[in-house]
């Protein structure tokens, strides 16, 4: 299903990114070494509760995960990169943590996702994988616009991140978001420009680049959820919503 929204459902659209902003930077700013992984999902917990939000992660369930996820962020640390699910752990000087958090707010989702290197860096490649990510959702957002087609936002990705030097995967990417989180058309982050899906404005996307140092093979952790790099290698994850308009994408949300 690929949803079209009204400028009144663009309305609400923008309150929910607004949301998932705010949580994702208070969670950053408030997660310094030795906080726990629970208490990062217990804050989210609590912002989108006060927000009179829903988690879209708290009863997801697809055929991919051991669902239910039963959390409300994702946090994958160093060598996780997806999916990260919750778990009893405080976080070490150096680790590089990824939050991904999704909400509904007045029936409309909104998603995102920022990697960081929590209290001092350890490891010199942290900072090329981050900009990395950073720098290919910035050009898929510059590709996006009405009469574009998906091909050339997968393309615009994949190439900052091939130039970058990692390899991609494409089993999972970004997609198209609205009245539920994960609706079509999935954007993997390679792919042709020309091809695919010609957008709309009235269109929203959560566009996802993310890598792995030195692999593009994944492995699934015992609790069904957590994505890592099969070697062990650090990696980042940068994902906004956009909507697209007349005049090219809006990010929804948008840090401060």
């Amino acid at each position: 299903m690929i949803e079209i929204l009204s400028p009144s459902e663009l309305v609400r659209a923008r309150a929910a990114g607004a949301l998932v902003a705010e949580i994702l930077q208070t969670a950053r700013e408030r997660a310094t070494v030795g906080t726990n992984l629970l208490e990062i999902d217990r804050w989210a917990q609590e912002m989108i509760t006060e927000a009179g939000a829903v988690s879209c992660y708290v009863d997801y369930a697809p055929s991919f995960g051991r669902g239910p996820f039963g959390h409300y962020i994702c946090t994958s640390v160093d060598d996780a990169v997806l999916h990260g699910l919750p778990h009893d752990y405080a976080l070490a000087d150096g680790d590089l943590l990824s939050l991904d958090l999704a909400v509904t707010l007045d029936g409309i989702a909104a998603d995102s996702a920022l990697t960081f290197v929590v209290g001092q860096s350890r490891h010199a490649e942290d900072a090329a994988l981050i900009g990395a990510t950073e720098r290919a959702l910035a050009a898929a957002i510059a590709a996006a616009r009405p009469d574009a087609r998906l091909g050339d936002l997968s393309h615009a990705i994949g190439t900052v991140l091939g130039e970058a030097g990692y390899a991609i995967n494409t089993d999972f990417g970004g997609h198209g978001i609205g009245s539920t989180m994960h609706q079509d058309p999935h954007v993997p982050n390679s792919g042709r420009p020309g091809r695919g899906y010609r957008l709309r404005p009235g269109l929203l996307l959560a566009l996802e680049p993310w890598v792995m140092a030195d692999t593009a093979e994944l492995v699934t952790d015992a609790d069904g959820w957590t994505l890592r790099s099969a070697t062990g290698c650090r990696t980042a994850h940068s994902e906004h919503t956009v909507a697209i308009t007349e005049d090219g994408a809006e990010v929804l949300t948008l840090r401060r």
